[in-house]
C-alpha cells in the first residue's frame, strides 16, 4: 500500500523570485522520538519523507547529533549508537557544523534563557536558516513564547498553553 506524506498546503519560503521549501531544524528530541518509537515519531517520519522528495529541508546541529549519540550509547550501548549514526547518515538531514558565529549565538541564548546548552545550538541554527525547530522538549516553549524561534511541537502533550492561559 502506498501512502502520501506531502501536504498540499505546505508552506514555502520566498527568496528573491524563487520559492524554497520550508526549513526545519531537528533537535535531539525529534530524532530520539523517531528512533525510539515515541510520541512524535510519525511527524518526524513525515518530515523525513517530505525532505527526501524535496518538499522541505531538514537541518541538525552537529552538537545535537552528538547529543543523540551520547544518549543512545548511555542507554543502549556503543553498538546501538554506531547503528544510529549509520542510520542518521542515510537520512535527508543536513548536519551543520558549529562555527564561531553559531557558538557565540548559542552562548548568548544560554546566557539569557534557562535551556540546555545543546538546545541553544538548535536555536542558533534555526535562526541562521530561517527555520522552525521540531521538538517535544517543553524547555523550549519560553523561546517560542518570546518569539525567539518558531517551534513545531511533536509531543501529544503539547506544552504550549491554550489562548488565555498565559499569566
Amino acid at each position: 500500500m502506498s501512502r502520501r506524506f506531502f501536504s498540499p498546503e505546505k508552506k514555502t519560503l520566498v527568496k528573491g523570485n524563487k520559492l524554497e521549501p520550508e526549513r526545519f531544524v531537528l533537535d535531539s528530541y525529534a530524532l530520539l522520538a523517531f528512533f525510539g518509537d515515541e510520541a512524535g515519531q510519525e511527524r518526524v517520519r513525515q518530515l523525513l519523507e517530505e525532505a527526501f522528495h524535496g518538499h522541505c529541508r531538514l537541518f541538525m546541529s552537529i552538537v545535537n547529533l552528538g547529543e543523540v549519540l551520547y544518549i543512545t550509547e548511555r542507554e543502549r550501548g556503543l553498538p546501538k549508537a554506531q547503528e544510529a549514526l549509520a542510520r542518521i547518515d542515510e537520512l535527508p538531514v543536513e548536519i551543520v557544523d558549529a562555527n564561531r558565529a553559531q557558538t557565540l549565538d548559542a552562548a548568548h541564548i544560554k546566557a539569557h534563557w534557562s535551556v540546555a546548552y545543546a538546545d541553544c545550538f538548535a536555536v542558533a541554527l534555526a535562526k541562521l536558516k530561517g527555520a522552525t525547530i521540531v521538538t517535544g522538549d517543553p524547555e523550549l516553549i519560553q523561546l517560542e513564547m518570546a518569539s525567539v524561534v518558531p517551534i513545531s511541537w511533536l509531543a501529544t502533550n503539547n506544552p504550549k498553553p491554550a489562548a488565555g492561559q498565559l499569566s
